[in-house]
């Protein structure tokens, strides 16, 4: 098979700062950058340096390990890393968080299928198992490889290029390529566009299913918006939150899982989870109440809102709105809650002249199942007054509605 000369240039370059030369221009742009030197005259040095064709890569690999560095640690400072890669990658301890549980029944060996810049791959490595890292990619291959390496995980780790596709449909025994586990995050996005369709991700969803049929220990990262009507009967599905959004959502194979929905919150280094054996249910709907409760998005997306009603006594303000009201505040990790002022239909007019009788200038704009752009409507609503306040736009009872929260009228 022919290769491409751009992937070719790209490992060519991944080696050369594997090297001690590249190595020590990888540092002295990382002093540069430290020193807030600017990008043309840290290249001039560097070009001096190490010469013009490699200024760029180091100047380059300096600069993604200080982006990586707040979510990696001080691993930041010895991964290899592109742009592409450092943009797909997890973030660490979400991966030693799978790893944990892919790896709680025993076994000892698992499969990373896409490995990429080797996040999962070093996660299970760490966590004990002994790694085949799979990829068609070169540039990913080299990536993981190399990234194993600097945090002393080589021998741990294989590296192999291989096609996911003829791996699953030869994976027997519950094993796949001779791997107890399994780990696998298909790519969704082509050509620079999201590919929304399960069935054009790459592998498509054809081989997520086998891999979950064949290899019972196994987690498939999915597109956090999968339908769930595409959960297979078995399969635990998770939607996992990071400081309100979501930032992953997992398939588990048969043998890890534990329950029909989770959904789980990290903050500030713990975890809080939420399950259900079974669909529990709409919440049920009711008036606006003195307190505008929004629940974190991994309750709404794993369809667990009524459970989180049910323990707040609160109710839905509209049977299609994932925004639940109540009488009393909520003290819950799984809503952010806003003192209810003003109920009104929704009127641009009327809601600017209010803002302007309340003294409000200033407003945070949150919407549900409206068009409206919060950004622009919070432009049209700045005025001169001090006080600030959230404007929630949404529906309640099916109507187009506005409610005034959090009126602080303060300077």
């Amino acid at each position: 098979m022919p290769t491409d000369p751009a992937e070719d240039d790209a490992v060519a370059s991944l080696r050369w700062l594997r090297t001690a030369e590249g190595t020590t221009a990888s540092r002295l742009a990382a002093d540069l950058l430290a020193a807030g030197v600017d990008l043309l005259p840290g290249l001039a040095r560097l070009r001096a340096e190490v010469g013009p064709q490699h200024a760029g890569p180091a100047w380059e690999l300096a600069r993604l390990r200080a982006r990586a560095r707040p979510v990696f640690g001080a691993d930041a400072d010895v991964l290899l890393l592109t742009a592409d890669a450092l943009e797909q990658a997890g973030r660490p301890e979400l991966a030693t968080r799978r790893a944990a549980r892919l790896l709680a029944g025993g076994a000892d060996s698992a499969a990373d299928l896409g490995c990429a810049a080797g996040t999962d791959t070093i996660a299970l490595a760490r966590a004990g198992a002994r790694v085949l890292a799979v990829d068609r990619d070169p540039v990913a291959r080299e990536l993981t490889a190399a990234n194993a390496a600097a945090l002393g995980l080589a021998d741990e780790v294989w590296v192999s290029a291989g096609d996911v596709v003829e791996l699953v449909e030869a994976a027997r025994g519950g094993e796949i390529a001779g791997c107890a586990a399994a780990t696998l995050d298909p790519a969704r996005r082509a050509g620079g566009r999201r590919q929304l369709d399960p069935d054009r991700w790459s592998p498509p969803w054809s081989t997520v299913l086998a891999l979950l049929d064949r290899v019972p220990t196994s987690v498939v990262k999915v597109a956090p918006g999968l339908d769930h009507d595409r959960v297979p009967e078995g399969v635990e599905a998770e939607w996992v939150s990071v400081r309100g959004s979501i930032v992953e959502a997992l398939l588990w194979g048969r043998g890890l899982s534990r329950t029909w929905r989770r959904a789980t919150l990290v903050r500030d280094g713990a975890v809080v989870e939420l399950t259900a054996a079974a669909d529990p249910g709409p919440a049920p709907v009711g008036a606006v109440g003195r307190w505008l409760h929004e629940p974190d998005p991994a309750v709404i997306r794993s369809g667990l809102v009524s459970l989180v009603a049910r323990d707040l006594g609160a109710t839905l303000v509209d049977p299609t709105i994932a925004y639940l009201t109540s009488g009393e505040r909520a003290h819950s990790p799984w809503v952010s809650s806003y003192a209810v002022d003003e109920v009104l239909p929704f009127n641009l007019k009327k809601l600017k002249a209010l803002l302007r009788t309340r003294g409000i200038g200033r407003v945070v704009v949150k919407k549900r199942g409206s068009p409206i752009e919060p950004e622009a409507l919070a432009r049209q609503l700045r005025g001169p007054g001090a006080g600030t306040a959230t404007v929630v736009v949404t529906r309640v009872a099916g109507a187009p509605t506005v409610l005034l929260c959090g009126v602080d009228p303060r300077s």
